[in-house]
C-alpha cells in the first residue's frame, strides 16, 4: 500500500472505533478519493479545460437493526465526532431494517489479487487537447461531414478504502482514460449525426485520435438518406454498440432487490434455461486492466469470476448481505456503495462470449431484416419483461447491409429475446458491459 492508502485506513480505522467508543453496535466506513482532467474542443477551438479533486468520507453505524449513513469531506478530529454523533442520533429514530448488518467475520475476504487498474501519471491539459482536436480533424476530414458537436477526452484516478468494525480493512485505485468525438453529416433536414468514442485503464491501450475520429465521421455519412420501413417481423441485428443494453436488462432482472421483491420477469428462473445452450455470459471483477476491475466488493466480501450464464443457464442472483439475507442465500460479492448511501448490489467486468460466425456469416441468411446501430427510450418492463424501444440502423437485404433507416421501433419480449439469442465472433471490450453482434429472429419492427 501507498503512504495515502495507509493513512485512508487509518482515518476510517478511527472513525469507526469512535462510533463504537459512542455506543454502536457495529460500524463501517469508505473513504473516496478522486482527481479528474477533463477537455473539449469544438471546430477546433477550446471549450472546456477542467480539472477536479475531492475526497469524501462515510460512516455507516448499527444500533440493532437500525443503521444510519453520514458522510463529510472534513476528515479534522471535531468533524469525525460530528459525524459518529450525527449518525448515531439517526440510527435512534429510523426503522428497523431485519435484513442490514455488516458481514460476519467469517465472511469477509482475507486477501486479494492486483488488478493493474491504475495508469497514475496525468496527462498535460494541452495533451488532452491535441488529442481531441486530432480527433475532430480526422473526423472533419471525411467527405460529407459538415459540422462537429465537438470532442472530449478526459482521464480520472479514483482511490477507494473500505473498513469495517468486523476487522475488514483493504484499498485499491484505478484509474481510465477517454476520448469521444461526435459529428454531423448532410445539410437542413436530412442531417445525421453519429460519435464514435474509446476507452482504457492505460494510455497506451488508447485508440488513437485519429481512428477514433474517421469512424465517427464514416458513420455519420453512411446514416445520410435514411427511410422509414412497413411494420413487419423479422431478424433483427445488434451492432456490438446496442447489443450490449441486452446485458444490462438481464443484470437488473437478476439482481437481489427485484428478486427478493417479486418484481423481475425472471424471478422464478434461477437454475434454468434462459438463453440458448451457445450463450455463456462471464463476469470477472478481477480481470487486469479491465475498466470495472475491483478486488473485493463494497462490504469487505470476496469477489470472483462466475459464468453469471453457463451455456445459456442463469447461474446465480446478483447479491449484497441484505438481499441474501432477504432470500436465505450467501452473498456473491456485487455489493457496491458510495460515501452517502448503503450498500446495493452492481456487476464488474461483464461479456457475452463471443460466437463462432463473423457478423457477415450472421446475416447471410436474411432475406429482409433490420441492422441497429442506435436505440432510442426505456421502453422496458422489468416485472413482463416487455421490450419495446425505438430504433435506427440498416435495413438488410439478402445477407447484406443496404440502405439507411431511422424512426423504426423494435419490440418483443426478453425472454422470447434471450431464448433466440445468436452471437457472432466480434467482441471487443470497450466499456466494461460488452457483447458482440447479436442476432435475434422474430422481432416485431414497426416504422411506417
Amino acid at each position: 500500500m501507498s503512504d495515502s492508502t495507509e493513512k485512508a485506513l487509518d482515518l476510517l480505522q478511527d472513525v469507526v472505533s469512535r462510533a463504537r467508543k459512542a455506543g454502536a453496535d457495529a460500524a463501517d466506513a469508505v473513504y473516496i478519493e478522486g482527481t479528474s482532467l477533463s477537455t473539449a474542443c469544438r471546430l477546433g477551438k477550446i471549450e472546456k479545460l477542467e480539472r477536479s479533486e475531492g475526497h469524501d468520507l462515510g460512516l455507516r453505524v448499527f444500533l440493532g437493526r437500525r443503521q444510519a449513513i453520514v458522510s463529510s469531506n472534513d476528515s479534522s478530529p471535531a468533524a469525525l465526532d460530528e459525524v459518529v454523533a450525527r449518525a448515531l442520533s439517526m440510527a435512534r429514530t429510523v426503522p428497523e431494517d431485519p435484513f442490514c448488518g455488516i458481514a460476519e467475520s467469517d465472511q469477509i475476504a482475507k486477501e486479494w489479487p492486483q488488478l493493474d487498474s491504475l495508469d497514475a501519471a496525468e496527462p498535460a491539459g494541452e495533451t488532452l487537447i491535441e488529442r481531441a482536436r486530432a480527433a475532430e480533424e480526422a473526423a472533419l476530414g471525411i467527405k460529407g461531414v459538415t459540422n462537429s458537436e465537438g470532442a472530449e477526452t478526459g482521464w480520472a484516478k479514483t482511490a477507494a478504502a473500505l473498513f469495517a468494525s468486523n476487522g475488514f480493512g483493504g484499498t485499491y485505485a484505478a484509474s481510465s482514460h477517454g476520448l469521444a468525438v461526435s459529428v454531423i453529416a448532410g445539410e437542413g433536414s436530412a442531417m445525421e449525426r453519429d460519435a464514435d468514442f474509446t476507452s482504457a485503464v492505460y494510455l497506451e491501450d488508447l485508440k488513437d485520435p485519429e481512428t477514433i475520429g474517421k469512424s465517427a465521421g464514416e458513420r455519420a455519412v453512411r446514416r445520410l438518406g435514411a427511410r422509414k420501413m412497413p411494420t413487419a417481423e423479422c431478424p433483427v441485428v445488434f451492432d456490438p454498440r446496442v447489443a450490449a443494453s441486452f446485458l444490462s436488462h438481464l443484470l437488473g432482472a437478476i439482481s437481489g432487490p427485484s428478486i427478493a421483491r417479486g418484481t423481475s420477469f425472471l424471478k422464478d428462473s434461477l437454475g434454468q434455461r434462459i438463453f440458448p445452450e451457445a450463450i455463456t455470459i462471464i463476469e470477472d471483477p478481477h480481470r487486469r486492466r479491465g475498466l470495472r476491475s475491483r478486488p473485493f466488493d463494497a462490504e469487505g466480501i470476496a469477489n470472483c469470476r462466475r459464468a453469471v450464464i453457463d451455456k445459456g443457464v442463469l447461474t446465480t442472483w446478483l447479491l449484497d448481505l441484505r438481499s441474501a439475507r432477504q432470500l436465505q442465500l450467501p452473498p456473491t460479492g456485487h455489493a457496491s456503495r458510495g460515501t452517502s448511501s448503503p450498500p446495493a448490489p452492481s456487476i464488474t467486468n461483464l461479456w457475452l462470449e463471443p460466437g463462432k460466425a463473423s457478423p457477415k456469416e450472421l446475416m447471410a441468411d436474411i432475406e429482409s431484416g433490420f441492422y441497429v446501430i442506435e436505440l432510442m427510450g426505456f421502453g422496458v418492463n422489468g416485472v413482463t419483461g416487455d421490450y419495446s424501444r425505438g430504433a435506427a440502423g440498416f435495413w438488410i437485404e439478402r445477407g447484406e447491409i443496404t440502405f439507411p433507416v431511422s424512426e423504426m421501433t423494435v419490440a418483443g419480449n426478453l425472454k422470447n429475446i434471450f431464448a433466440r439469442l445468436v452471437a457472432a465472433n466480434d467482441l471487443e471490450f470497450k466499456t466494461g458491459v460488452d457483447a458482440p453482434t447479436l442476432r435475434i429472429d422474430g422481432l416485431t419492427v414497426a416504422g411506417a
